[in-house]
């Protein structure tokens, strides 16, 4: 994907919209001294840019008892059929994020858990049962850090 050049409005907007994608529109306009009408056509672009993928309600997982982080590399068997086993993968509701990786296996899942037997239940009878799947390797989240969105800043650099 090519790289999109913003200008310091846009940029702006984003950053307004990643504090709080509720902003009113209104007020992020009075913010860059422009027209509300002009707010929307600039989010309408950055849309159709596919920049702003739509805005989304954060849960904090821990507030709903999934006191267990963890990240799990997957190894796959079939290389050719690494796609089919990412589909099946999204659907083990515990998997929130799962990503293509480098090294020695293919696969990175991020999942919650209730708790270490939650957890245990859904390597041993859901991932590992994924057709393609021959191996994993689980990394526990002590507590995490901070998360953010990607710093709008960081396209100057």
């Amino acid at each position: 994907m090519a790289k999109t050049t913003l200008d310091a409005t846009d940029k702006k907007i984003l950053r307004f919209l990643i504090k709080n994608a509720r902003t009113p529109f209104l007020e992020i306009a009075r913010e860059c001294g422009i027209s509300g009408a002009a707010i929307h056509q600039r989010i309408r672009k950055l849309e159709d840019m596919g920049i702003i993928q739509g805005s989304r309600l954060v849960v904090a997982p821990k507030s709903l008892g999934f006191d267990v982080c963890a990240f799990i590399s997957i190894r796959v068997n079939d290389i050719t059929r690494q796609q089919d086993t990412v589909e099946q993968l999204k659907h083990i509701p515990e998997i929130v994020e799962c990503h293509y990786i480098t090294g020695s296996y293919n696969l990175m899942v991020k999942l919650y858990c209730i708790d270490n037997e939650h957890l245990m239940r859904t390597i041993f009878d859901k991932i590992l049962h994924v057709q393609g799947v021959s191996s994993t390797q689980t990394y526990m989240s002590l507590n995490e850090s901070f998360q953010r969105e990607i710093f709008v800043d960081c396209l100057d650099y």
